[in-house]
């Protein structure tokens, strides 16, 4: 009961903070801007990666612990297209925040509107090639070593250790992936923040530069967080995957960062606050 609770809480927190995001935006044209654009399809992927993980989870924890067949590959199809498109969306929202601090004049004419949807339809788009091939993958393994899968969802490394088959082809796409969309997606969040950071360096008020140092901390904190933990659990063999630390692993980019996202990257914004106080009050 303990567990179930932590996990409801983690599901309530992560669905309500990230549909309030995506009413607000929607509701407050003074919210219509780059940023908040991008902040928007990350709370559409939080409810999509906790919606797809965490009900099936509390059902399990009061009923029996099984999932068909096709509901696992279902959930493995969701959860990998949800996880590929956070990564792809944080290089997106750092590249603008690059543009925006560093690149202040170009800013307007090169994050319009067209670009902004241009880049949100490639991050859906190479995440959703990514996820059909790794499920169409998994797919055509045969399963007869055992129905027990070591987890508490649907996710790669564990269905690759119970399959009887090869799964050679399978890790190295899994690799490949975590390398182009963790590795390289973190690697350029990393370099555009260095270039936001020299940028603020120049700020002549020590608040000014207090202030900004706060906010990108924290965003490069959580991002840090989940881009470790998704390497450390796609980059290494199917075979090395462990009941108790893996499970551990999982609940951060499954469970936690979505609960945390909304706070850290909206809910302390001055602005969104105007927009849910009034959001709030017309309801």
């Amino acid at each position: 009961m303990l567990l179930f609770s932590t996990f409801l809480c983690l599901y309530t927190a992560a669905l309500s903070g990230n549909l309030l995001i995506v009413v607000a935006i929607i509701a407050s044209p003074a919210l219509h801007t780059p940023m908040y654009f991008f902040l928007f399809n990350l709370a559409l992927v939080d409810i999509l990666c906790t919606s797809t993980i965490l009900p099936k989870l509390l059902s399990s924890m009061l009923a029996r612990r099984t999932i068909s067949y096709g509901g696992c590959m279902a959930q493995l199809f969701f959860f990998t297209w949800s996880m590929g498109a956070e990564l792809l969306l944080f290089s997106a929202m750092a590249y603008d925040r690059y543009m925006a601090i560093c690149q202040p004049l170009h800013y307007s004419g090169m994050m319009g509107p067209r670009a902004c949807a241009f880049l949100a339809g490639v991050v859906w788009a190479i995440s959703l090639t990514n996820t059909s091939i790794n499920t169409c993958l998994t797919m055509s393994l045969q399963f007869c070593r055992s129905n027990v899968v070591e987890h508490f969802f649907c996710e790669i490394p564990p269905l690759l250790k119970v399959s009887c088959s090869p799964t050679h082809l399978n890790e190295a796409m899994a690799f490949a992936a975590d390398v182009f969309l963790a590795v390289g997606n973190f690697s350029v969040t990393v370099l555009s923040y260095i270039f936001i950071v020299i940028s603020i360096l120049r700020i002549p008020s020590a608040e000014g530069k207090r202030r900004a140092f706060s906010t990108c901390s924290s965003h490069l904190l959580v991002v840090s967080v989940y881009y470790c933990t998704v390497i450390y659990t796609y980059i290494r063999p199917a075979s090395s995957f462990t009941l108790n630390k893996d499970k551990g692993v999982s609940v951060i980019y499954t469970s936690v960062a979505p609960t945390l996202n909304p706070l850290i990257y909206t809910l302390r914004n001055k602005d969104v606050k105007v927009a849910l106080r009034r959001l709030l009050s017309c309801s």
